[in-house]
């Protein structure tokens, strides 16, 4: 890829000659970088998977419920249609022009280095946080069965295990992901076969039926625009999705394995979200404050499951250390794709012999480190800082994407129009449509009670971000 020393402002066309490595040169994604293509078919469509099925799902998902009552079924809903489009415009972009950085390349290309280059830095950012968030929750969950060890030694120490993990090879992070993601989809199966036994009347004890839906005040018992509100938290318990894009520059095929991994997503995050909350509303009222707590071990207690506690931790325990193996690897390519372009030291270009950007993958745990100390040392002050400076971000990368795809299409369609073997559906409208949606729910965001906060916070980071852009582009014309 170009260097990029003679990049100016957003305005600069971009310089999209074909190059190693480039988006203009299908199937070398990795060519020349030192990547090794490790990562099979089967790693891939766990790892779509697993990057949507998180601790926010197993836990987070309540406080929606007690938001929004039964009718927050139609808030995820909402969020997950919202993901796909999404995703479908994001495989559109990857299957025609793969390109190491995936979504940061086509930024790159089509809205300019400015644009880039913030997609880029703002997206590491965001997956090292995720690093110390999953390390710190990781710990929490661990100190119930061993309460007597601090936690920033737990969760250091978790960050070191699935830091070395890493550290050997792009399979063995497959690996790990591939079965941390398939336990997290027998669990679901399972309680999805669970709570519709009991819906059904076939569990026993269980007079089966709907009522709880509507027996505390309706279906929608906050109103309509509590449903609405409830989207913009669904949609973050979305985010993950997109790294299958990522991880294609080390795919034996990428273009073909990224159209399995999205073409197969929508079902199941339909089956997984929607489904699934929807039989917690059924069996359990939604002004349980156990809801809150654990919906899903809420409603194994409801049916007696001998140790539903016990069981729910040690599930929202690997969905942690799953989101944290991938957090780990997300950061550690993302940077190594900075450096294509001159968006970063080019000290992070180093690759290992197994093909793993060290230097890069090492950089993103030192900050998570960072980041669990000031969670032990001023969690309410620092620590709460950065969880809100990075809540709105993968919101601002999304809608980049979608804009991406909106101008990338045109100059498929007019230059090369054999790349586009896979399509964004409804194109154009449905592409303006996910775009304005996506708008509506980041300015939803901002007024917010519940999240303005993290916003406005982001918002900052964007801007220390985008001060970063001008000072490089400044010392490189000097």
């Amino acid at each position: 890829m170009s260097t990029g020393t003679t990049a100016s402002g957003g305005g600069a066309a971009p310089d999209t000659s074909p190059r190693p490595g480039d988006p203009a040169d299908p199937g070398a994604a990795a060519a020349g970088t030192g990547l090794q293509q490790g990562l099979k078919r089967r790693h891939m469509q766990l790892i779509a998977l697993g990057g949507v099925i998180g601790a926010g799902l197993f836990v987070g998902s309540g406080v929606v419920v007690r938001s929004a009552g039964p009718a927050a079924v139609l808030s995820f809903l909402a969020a997950g249609v919202l993901t796909v489009l999404i995703m479908r415009m994001l495989a559109e972009m990857t299957v025609a022009r793969p390109a190491l950085g995936s979504f940061y390349a086509h930024v790159r290309e089509t809205l300019g280095h400015r644009a880039g280059f913030a997609v880029g830095w703002l997206y590491w950012y965001f997956f090292v946080i995720v690093v110390a968030v999953e390390a710190v929750a990781g710990g929490r969950i661990i100190r119930l069965w061993l309460p007597g060890v601090p936690l920033w030694a737990v969760s250091l120490v978790l960050m070191a295990l699935l830091t070395a993990t890493n550290l050997v090879s792009a399979r063995s992070y497959g690996e790990f992901e591939y079965w941390f993601s398939s336990i997290k989809v027998v669990a679901i199966v399972v309680f999805l076969f669970l709570g519709a036994l009991y819906v059904l009347g076939l569990w026993p004890g269980s007079s089966g039926g709907l009522a709880q839906l509507t027996a505390h005040g309706g279906f929608v018992p906050e109103g309509i625009g509590a449903v609405l509100a409830a989207v913009v938290p669904c949609v973050g318990f979305f985010t993950g999705a997109e790294i299958v894009t990522i991880a294609a520059a080390e795919s034996v095929e990428p273009e073909r394995a990224v159209a399995t991994a999205i073409r197969s997503i929508v079902l199941r995050v339909v089956a997984f979200y929607v489904l699934s909350i929807f039989l917690v509303v059924a069996v359990v009222p939604w002004t349980s404050k156990a809801i809150e707590v654990s919906p899903y071990a809420a409603v194994l207690d409801r049916l007696a499951v001998p140790a539903a506690g016990t069981v729910m931790n040690a599930l929202v325990l690997i969905a942690v250390l799953s989101c944290l193996n991938s957090a780990l690897y997300t950061s550690s390519r993302m940077l190594f794709a900075l450096t294509r372009n001159g968006d970063a030291p080019r000290g992070f270009t180093k690759v290992s012999a197994s093909g793993v950007p060290r230097r890069a993958l090492l950089a993103g745990t030192s900050v998570g480190y960072l980041s669990v100390i000031a969670a032990w040392v001023s969690p309410d002050v620092v620590f709460q800082f950065l969880i809100n400076s990075y809540g709105a971000i993968a919101l601002f990368v999304y809608l980049a994407i979608a804009v991406a795809q909106l101008r990338m299409r045109r100059r498929l369609e007019r230059d090369e129009p054999e790349r586009l073997t896979l399509r964004m559906w409804g194109y154009p409208w449905l592409s303006r449509l996910t775009i304005a949606l996506m708008a509506l729910v980041i300015g939803a965001m901002a007024v917010l009670p519940d999240s303005r906060a993290q916003f406005w916070l982001s918002l900052l980071t964007l801007g220390v971000v985008l001060a970063g852009y001008e000072i490089r582009r400044r010392v490189r014309r000097a």
